[in-house]
């Protein structure tokens, strides 16, 4: 599952259009979810719009994994940070993912635990 928690986060760093809905095709199912306290996105379409308006309000931050992952059956769960490179994340959140059948991301539940103010 460290793989499957990898490409979750390389799609959300993802800034290139193409790099991006490559790893949406490749790695996501084509009727994901993704439900958090700010959005719900159904599909692929829906989710790359999200991650592009995320990237819009935290331009140069980057996605990195916090602590460990821990995963069982087809589900995994993460605590991630977000902030510029090499420094203190200023927004943490967890995540949990389903992956289906193939190993692609089925559905996502996040949480926030740190936002700025």
């Amino acid at each position: 599952m460290d793989e499957i928690v990898t490409r979750y986060l390389d799609t959300w760093n993802a800034t290139d259009t193409s790099a991006r809905a490559e790893l949406l095709t490749s790695h996501w199912a084509e009727d994901c979810a993704y439900v958090d306290p700010l959005a719900e996105a159904q599909g692929r379409e829906a989710v790359e719009t999200t991650i592009r308006a995320v990237q819009a309000q935290f331009p140069g931050f980057i996605f990195t994994p916090v602590g460990d992952i821990d995963a069982h059956h087809q589900q995994v769960r993460f605590q991630w940070g977000l902030g510029p490179a090499g420094e203190e994340p200023v927004v943490i959140g967890f995540d949990v993912l389903v992956v289906d059948a193939d190993q692609r991301i089925r559905d996502v539940r996040g949480f926030l635990d740190r936002v700025p103010a």
